[in-house]
């Protein structure tokens, strides 16, 4: 089975997906959940892991430059035997010192075709463009921002959507269920 790290900063719910899908779902037996760590000490994610039962961690990065930051996780992270490290609504960019010591191991999922828009707000783009449709993207990550490799994409219909709200349910809807598939057949693969 492969041991995964997932790096969270907020509440940590494509994280909980992921631990479900390793619990029950369609990643039992192809993959666990090593540890959860956060950059944020106060992540509603934190609770929820632990609530699961899942090892957690909080490594601040708070007043920490990007490579003090990354310096910090990769002591940590070379005390835990890890094969991928998952970022699951982890809003840091990673330092090339950081991604260079685990090449194709570092996966991301975005709410946007990454070719079309990268960082914050994808959401809020699909929105504001009123976007027919948009993709999820799982790819791995190199040291820019949503700019590695792409690995899956799936569809989200936004036809009749009527909000900002209704466009994010029905992108995470999308994210919960494709990202542990798309994990899946890298770790099958």
């Amino acid at each position: 089975m492969k041991q995964l790290a997932i790096l969270i900063s907020g509440r940590g719910s494509n994280m909980k997906a992921i631990a479900e899908a390793c619990q029950n779902g369609v990643l039992k037996g192809v993959a666990n959940v090593r540890i959860v760590i956060s950059n944020n000490l106060k992540a509603k994610g934190l609770e929820t892991a632990r609530a699961m039962n899942i090892p957690t961690a909080a490594i601040a990065s708070k007043d920490k430059s990007r490579l003090e930051f990354d310096r910090a996780l990769l002591r940590f992270l070379k005390e835990i035997d890890v094969d991928y490290i998952i970022l699951a609504g982890f809003m840091r960019r990673l330092t090339k010192e950081f991604t260079d010591a685990y090449p194709q191991r570092i996966i991301n999922i975005h709410p946007a075709d990454t070719r079309q828009h990268r960082g914050l707000g994808a959401y809020e783009w699909a929105w504001e463009n009123q976007l027919p449709d948009t993709k999820i993207t799982v790819h791995y990550v190199n040291d820019k921002i949503d700019d590695g490799q792409i690995i899956a994409q799936a569809n989200v219909d936004l036809n009749g959507v009527q909000s900002l709200a209704e466009v994010e349910a029905r992108g995470l809807k999308v994210e919960h269920q494709f990202f542990a598939q798309a994990l899946k057949t890298i770790f099958e693969n």
